[in-house]
């Protein structure tokens, strides 16, 4: 290199010496910047979680408050959260989902308890947000059933029985197993295991939905097999009110009160699913030919309004859960996909839902939880107990797929996607209290309490992973195809 050559070589690296200090500078500049809102917005909820902002004043002055103005800040800051921390969990290679949850156990009692800071006091918010969430999960579970293809369904139907009986069974045996050596009565033991034979099927759909996976065959046997695990699981529970009215004395149980409930619970179903299967899209076809009704969003409107019947009629007339008769309404308008009415209904609907309510049901679960009361004395019952749920759940489900005819590994996607217990296993852990066989005081029902919410934390990040490298089939959903959710699937 000649003397020009190296002269100009320095120069080059004055010039760049200066200008990556300043890039550096810059960046650091930045992130300043973007970290003044966060640090601002994480002390302002710590400074009202120590109750140092009470802006309600006295509890007298805050009955004076329109209940209107709470709400709006407790949806807005769950809102917040709820979208942060999704975000940190797709940066972490992680489904949205387990964020939203984590977010809702640190929003909760546990940390920050949202729902008793001063602003926010004067109302009841745990019951107007809990009905929020409710319709959140309705609209998850009517949402799905719309990318449902019944003839997929069909085909995943011996490994749906299979699965859907063991993963039932498999469950309340090794919960029995363990809660009576540790002295527990038969009925509260036998209650524990009808309690985490339930499955969470919206927990594993959403990841699945979210990650592309919705349409593989994992993916349709976990939706047939729920369904025949929420019915059995009911049946369980109803059986076990039967025995516990008796006093435990099978001899004196009233079993043609459980027959009604089987012939109410199947009749039901068969009905539901061909008033949704054959009568659904004529209705619909019929009002998009009527311009005074399917015009301005008509076709969703009414779309919306067939989820909120069939969901009512599954409780109130089938005894079954509400998200089943939401599933099964959207089952039926999945015929739609030829006429366009299919896809203007999911466009307004699944922003309806992932927009803003189905965002406050993942939230809610932690919302609803307060980990800092559990008894440490019962910590090795409890581990115990999440163990056994866990392995349950993926050795009765996975078996049952196994001797329908799916190879290991798929065996085990559908074990895993079963683990979450989520709303359900709270809907009957709620009916324990309520008759009087579980005690709310006791160990027993923290351990319970612990094990739904643990189980419902750890099944995202299991599913991830054990989908990792399978091959990912398209999805029509809206929130997928436009990228509502501001990512493409990982």
């Amino acid at each position: 290199m000649d003397y020009n050559e190296l002269t100009k070589s320095l120069q080059i690296k004055g010039e760049r010496q200066p200008s990556l200090k300043l890039a550096k500078t810059h960046r650091l500049g930045q992130w300043r910047r973007r970290l003044i809102i966060p640090v601002m917005l994480i002390g302002w909820l710590l400074l009202q979680s120590t109750g140092l902002a009470a802006a309600a004043a006295t509890e007298e002055g805050a009955t004076d408050v329109n209940p209107f103005i709470p709400l709006m800040l407790a949806l807005g800051l769950i809102l917040l959260a709820s979208r942060a921390g999704g975000a940190i969990a797709r940066r972490l290679g992680q489904p949205r989902v387990l964020g939203q949850l984590i977010v809702g156990l640190l929003l909760g009692p546990t940390v920050l308890d949202m729902l008793r800071w001063g602003i926010l006091q004067g109302v009841d918010l745990q019951h107007t947000i809990k009905e929020f969430a409710e319709l959140g999960v309705l609209l998850l579970m009517f949402n799905i059933g719309l990318e449902v293809h019944l003839s997929e369904l069909a085909k995943v139907g011996k490994v749906a029985v299979f699965a859907g009986v063991l993963g039932v069974v498999a469950p309340v045996a090794f919960t029995v197993a363990v809660a009576l050596p540790f002295g527990y009565d038969m009925m509260p033991a036998l209650f524990a295991g009808v309690t985490l034979a339930a499955t969470s099927v919206s927990i594993s759909a959403q990841v699945l939905l979210e990650l592309g996976y919705l349409h593989t065959k994992e993916g349709n046997a976990l939706l047939a097999t729920a369904l025949i695990d929420d019915v059995l699981a009911i049946l369980f529970v109803s059986l076990t009110l039967v025995l516990a009215s008796a006093g435990g004395n099978q001899d004196e149980a009233d079993y043609s009160q459980l027959l009604v409930i089987i012939f109410q619970m199947a009749g039901y179903i068969i009905v539901a699913f061909l008033l949704a299967w054959y009568g659904l899209p004529r209705i619909m076809r019929w009002i998009q030919k009527r311009p005074q009704l399917s015009s301005a969003y008509g076709i969703p409107i009414f779309a919306l309004m067939f989820a909120l019947l069939f969901g009512w009629s599954a409780e109130y007339i089938g005894g079954v859960a509400a998200i089943t008769g939401a599933f099964i309404a959207g089952v039926g308008l999945s015929q739609l996909s030829s006429t366009g009415m299919k896809h203007e209904i999911e466009q307004s609907l699944s922003q309806l839902a992932y927009v803003f309510l189905v965002p406050i049901f993942f939230v809610d679960v932690g919302l609803e939880t307060d980990l800092s009361v559990f008894p440490l004395d019962a910590l090795p019952f409890m581990l115990l107990l999440l163990m056994m749920a866990v392995i349950s759940k993926v050795l009765g489900a996975g078996v049952g797929a196994r001797m329908g005819g799916f190879d290991l590994r798929e065996s085990l996607r559908v074990g895993v996607c079963m683990v979450s217990r989520g709303e359900v296993g709270l809907i009957i852990i709620s009916i324990g209290l309520s008759s009087g066989i579980l005690d709310g005081g006791s160990e027993l029902y923290a351990s319970l309490f612990m094990v739904i919410l643990l189980t419902t934390v750890l099944t995202p990040p299991m599913v991830r992973w054990l989908f990792q490298g399978k091959q990912r089939e398209p999805s029509s959903h809206p929130a997928l195809a436009t990228g509502a959710r501001g990512e493409t699937s990982q």
